[in-house]
């Protein structure tokens, strides 16, 4: 068995590969961001150009320009590349503005909310 040189691990274990790439960060809080890298250090904070905010309620979608945008390497859960020549989204989704993607969030957080306040009140009836 071989052992891996130095510049062997720094090859598997790097941003570099993805320098100059369009990619999808996933961050603690849920938010997916989108953007080229340009830049990143030891502890994975990065720089994305031109990033935007991909917000996903059921089958609508909107991306939201941030511009240049730092990311602090801790809050990242998951880096991957896109594929520039496949399509980034299924054909049933539908781009909608950002008013229109604001709407649907707080439509599915009172939904959601509603939910919570019906199992409290429910939860006398579970006789474990």
């Amino acid at each position: 068995m071989s052992w891996a040189g130095p510049e062997d691990v720094y090859l598997s274990t790097s941003l570099a590969s993805y320098l100059d790439k369009k990619l999808l960060v996933l961050l603690r809080d849920g938010r997916k961001l989108l953007g080229v890298l340009r830049s990143f250090d030891q502890f994975a904070n990065a720089v994305l150009e031109g990033a935007c905010e991909r917000v996903i309620v059921g089958e609508l979608y909107c991306d939201l320009p941030l511009g240049l945008y730092v990311i602090r390497g801790e809050n990242v859960v998951l880096i991957g590349e896109l594929d520039s020549e496949r399509e980034e989204l299924p054909p049933h989704m539908t781009r909608v503005s950002p008013a229109e993607i604001k709407r649907a969030q707080k439509a599915e957080r009172e939904a959601s909310d509603l939910k919570g306040t019906m199992r409290k009140r429910m939860e006398f009836l579970d006789m474990d």
